[in-house]
């Protein structure tokens, strides 16, 4: 049997001291490692040697070191590549990596960084190739088209999550419970070069927090009453994958100490033991919390916020972007049945409209149960009608329309009560759509010239947007 030869690198870096250093640490590390002093260099020795991986400083004497990046990108599209700098920012940083790299280290590093960084990568490459069939399934499950919006907070959040998944940042999550923070969580990981190693989620508000510390960092036998064996804890699981942290408000300030400290040093220590294990990984947190109110409140850690919350991504309620329901209507409907092996139905007109005239507190989550309940009671009907929508959401959308209306003895005047409640219900419709016109006639199935007449002949127009 031939031994597997030695995965090749090619180190491009112009200052000789430095150049040497590495080239010693990564052939101390396993690698075969050549270098080049310049761009010239470099692409010279690319267009003879397909080199499994490059590492490229972005500042070189003769050229930007991102030709270098593009020309061993264009040539051998797997080639693994690291670009460093001792300028670095994070615009650099997602133009590197969009354009291929694998990771983006701000001199100066720590030489086992980089050879680990290498490693992964490389081992990530090989999986890649022999699990292309789960590789696939793995994107079309959590690509970004498949987390469904059309608003524009929705489209911004697509942008955010192409910029960041790729890199080792650590990501913040807000939104209310129920608008998919773990989903967005998953998205990023499996959109990111940790794609192949395992994303841990861990609910701090689901642990009892005599348990909490022993769940996030693992405890060793005989550490507390009941600890009978070692167990690893989620950090460690997350090695070289990502930690997905929902709930991180609910942590009890000296677990949040133990959290940064974490994040800090890149490394733990199982309870019960003092010996420090250094962890590659990237953290995700979430929180349905206001965590700045929370720091002024002193029930926050301030480092810790600032820790967590180097990229932030909010995610809007369901009732603020209620012009994506439709759209999510039909994709739930779509996945129910075919979960359940019927054919698709399709959704009323009357449906829709009480589908959006509903608030949602529980957000996606909730919509979801409804539609699918919805899907459960149309039973064999081609399309599904309001009445089998869940009760609660069916009495919203009756209340927004028609109010009880006593009736006196002496009867009422018809004309004028009816332009009462048509007042009625434009303002309530203005007042839920902050103002907007166009929502608003939208909630109440009317075209927009028709709306404006109305509030023109009912002297409403002041104060509309």
């Amino acid at each position: 049997m031939s031994q597997r030869a030695l995965p090749s690198i090619l180190v491009v870096e112009d200052d000789l001291d430095l150049r040497q250093t590495i080239v010693a640490s990564l052939e101390a590390n396993g690698f075969a490692a050549a270098q080049a002093s310049d761009a010239a260099d470099a692409l010279e020795r690319l267009r003879s040697f397909a080199y499994d991986g490059l590492v490229v400083d972005l500042r070189l004497p003769d050229a930007d070191g991102m030709t270098v990046l593009d020309e061993a990108l264009d040539r051998y599209p797997l080639i693994r590549a690291v670009v460093m700098t001792g300028f670095g920012n994070v615009a650099e940083a997602v133009t590197a990596i969009k354009r291929g790299a694998v990771d983006f280290l701000i001199k100066p590093f720590q030489l086992s960084q980089l050879a680990r960084v290498l490693q992964t990568a490389l081992e990530q490459q090989r999986l890649r190739e022999e699990n292309a069939e789960l590789k696939a399934q793995l994107k079309g499950k959590f690509r970004f088209e498949n987390i469904i919006g059309r608003h524009s907070t929705m489209q911004a959040l697509f942008t955010t999550l192409e910029l960041v998944s790729p890199m080792n940042s650590t990501v913040l999550i807000h939104g209310e419970t129920g608008t998919g923070k773990e989903l967005i969580a998953r998205t990023i990981h499996h959109n990111s070069p940790r794609a192949n190693e395992r994303f841990v989620a861990f609910n701090a508000a689901a642990i009892p927090e005599t348990l909490a510390e022993a769940e996030l960092f693992g405890h060793v036998k005989g550490a507390f009453t009941g600890a009978i064996a070692s167990r690893a804890g989620r950090f460690e699981l997350a090695h070289r994958g990502t930690l997905f942290i929902d709930e991180v408000s609910s942590m009890s300030l000296p677990l949040q100490a133990k959290l940064l400290r974490a994040l800090q040093e890149r490394e733990i220590e199982r309870v019960g033991e003092s010996r420090p294990m250094r962890l590659d990984i990237r953290v995700v947190a979430a929180t349905n919390m206001d965590l700045r109110k929370m720091v002024k409140e002193g029930t926050f850690r301030e480092d810790l916020f600032y820790r967590l919350n180097v990229i932030p991504v909010t995610l809007p309620a369901l009732r603020q972007r209620r012009e994506d329901i439709p759209l999510l209507a039909q994709h739930f409907v779509r996945k129910s049945c075919t979960e359940n092996n019927i054919p698709v139905k399709t959704v009323s007109q009357e449906a829709l409209r009480a589908l959006m005239a509903y608030d949602w507190p529980g957000n996606i989550r909730q919509f979801e149960n409804a539609v699918e309940h919805a899907v459960a009671m149309a039973s064999a009907k081609p399309e599904i009608p309001p009445e089998s929508l869940p009760d609660d959401v069916r009495e919203r959308a009756g209340s927004m329309l028609v109010p009880t209306v006593a009736i006196p003895d002496e009867g009422l005047n018809f004309t004028s009560l009816v332009s009462q409640l048509e007042r009625e219900l434009i303002l309530r419709c203005l007042e839920k759509t902050g103002g907007n016109k166009r929502q608003a006639a939208r909630l109440l199935n009317l075209s927009r010239t028709t709306f404006i007449d109305k509030l023109h002949r009912l002297n409403l127009e002041r104060g509309a947007a």
